[in-house]
């Protein structure tokens, strides 16, 4: 099963968010099916098969997430980070303050999904290949 060392060397290779499709691809070849990752602290439980998980540390100080939401501000936030216009940090603030509390990754399906505080399912994208 994969670890959080070789979780974090996939990571490290990820520069913006047009890094994203080629850590995924990474994420798939250590054997992890899905993950989570909460933006309140950027911690993220990664899942694989035979209900094995890990969970990893927060990455950085707690932000506060928004109680309204922002989807057109929040897809704004995300296309530029998409195309590299903004970090890592940056694009979780912007979650923050557009009130994105969470995405769910599903190797599976290759989707990204952005879900509120409420759980309410804000954006789902397929994740190119």
């Amino acid at each position: 099963m994969f670890t959080l060392v070789q979780i974090k060397e996939a990571h490290a290779k990820v520069k913006s968010g047009a890094d994203f499709p080629n850590y995924i691809k990474d994420l798939i070849g250590l054997g992890v099916t899905n993950y989570e990752t909460f933006v309140s602290d950027g911690h993220t439980v990664f899942e694989g098969n035979e209900e094995y998980k890990i969970i990893s540390e927060p990455k950085y100080n707690a932000l506060i997430i928004s109680d309204s939401v922002n989807v057109e501000q929040f897809k704004s936030d995300l296309k530029d980070h998409q195309q590299g216009k903004t970090d890592y940090m940056t694009f979780c603030n912007d979650c923050a303050k557009s009130g994105v509390e969470k995405w769910k990754v599903s190797m599976k399906g290759m989707t990204c999904t952005y879900f509120d505080k409420k759980e309410n399912e804000m954006l789902q994208e397929i994740i190119p290949q």
